[in-house]
């Protein structure tokens, strides 16, 4: 029930202690600090309290981050069995009075390992869905632009791991924003109607298109165990989807699927052009031509970037 951003805050924690100098023993008081807050819920992920604060709730374990590592800068305390403390510890009040397991070393991997979110905004166990279904958009939209149309269709096979189907399979009512970019017939449906999926396709002027739920009804979430398989390997880390349409008169759509988002490790080579691209059109929504070419410019130059003082970058952003 522990929302994962308590470890963003814990490895934040650590990080910036560093980068503002901390010594070994203060990294160490500022992370039991980390540990002793009360931590994140689930709450605000899943039916039926799917909500915003999703969205923010990383930059605000981060900035508690910076918080506390500021706090022991200026010489406040840690606690040494921040975890480990019989009844008032972390792992006993928190943890179920269980230690944490550790599959491999600390170290690099998350950060070499990192998933940006490029083509379009889903949820990221949905992303190769969303990918599958505007490859079938072309071929197959003008089989299912219309209620009539989609009654024909017998149903339509999400063929996914297991993460996808406990966070993301949903149906019934969608009740907002958050709730409709957590549901994988959602963003499916609206990617094999529209081919394409913005931010906008989740506000209630789309969802209100009787379409999407008459899509959502036909469609299927089945368990493929090798994607849970190689989304668990840490040495894959795959976020596979398979989509499929079958028709009511027996013939098919080819079945598309993609093992990995263009946002992985795995598709660095496409995803860093398309990285920079979202990274300048969102810098022209907030600034002038002129000064977002100068922001874009200065982060594609990393000898420039890393002799800027950090106060001059920041200003840089400020409108």
């Amino acid at each position: 029930g522990l929302d994962h951003v308590v470890l963003v805050k814990i490895a934040s924690t650590a990080v910036v202690a560093k980068m503002l100098g901390a010594s070994f023993e203060q990294i160490i008081d500022a992370v039991s600090n980390a540990w002793l807050d009360g931590q994140s819920l689930r709450t605000y992920r899943h039916t039926p309290n799917t909500g915003s604060r999703k969205s923010w709730a990383a930059g605000d374990a981060t900035s508690r981050a910076v918080r506390l590592a500021l706090m022991v800068m200026k010489g406040e305390m840690g606690y040494p069995s921040a975890l480990t403390a019989k009844t008032w510890g972390f792992y006993d009040v928190l943890f179920k009075g269980k230690p944490f397991a550790i599959n491999q070393p600390y170290a690099s991997y998350v950060m070499e390992n990192v998933l940006f979110k490029i083509s379009f905004p889903a949820e990221f166990h949905a992303q190769t869905a969303v990918e599958c279904a505007l490859q079938l958009h072309p071929n197959h939209v003008n089989n299912i632009d219309t209620l009539e149309k989609i009654n024909h269709i017998d149903r339509i096979e999400i063929t996914t791991h297991e993460s996808a189907i406990r966070i993301i399979d949903k149906t019934g009512p969608l009740n907002n924003p958050a709730d409709r970019d957590h549901c994988i017939q959602y963003m499916a449906s609206v990617g094999l109607l529209k081919g394409n999926l913005t931010a906008q396709d989740y506000e209630d002027a789309v969802a209100q298109d009787p379409r999407i739920d008459a899509l959502r009804a036909k469609m299927q979430c089945i368990e493929n165990k090798q994607f849970t398989q190689d989304y668990l390997d840490p040495s894959k880390r795959s976020i596979a989807n398979a989509l499929q349409i079958f028709y009511q008169d027996g013939t098919h759509s080819e079945k598309i699927t993609v093992e990995y988002p263009i946002g992985h490790r795995r598709r660095r080579t496409e995803g860093i052009p398309e990285l920079i691209k979202k990274f300048s059109k969102n810098l022209n929504r907030e600034f002038d031509p002129e000064h977002a070419e100068k922001i874009l410019n200065l982060n594609l130059d990393y000898e420039k970037l890393a002799a800027t003082p950090v106060h001059e970058y920041v200003d840089l952003f400020v409108k």
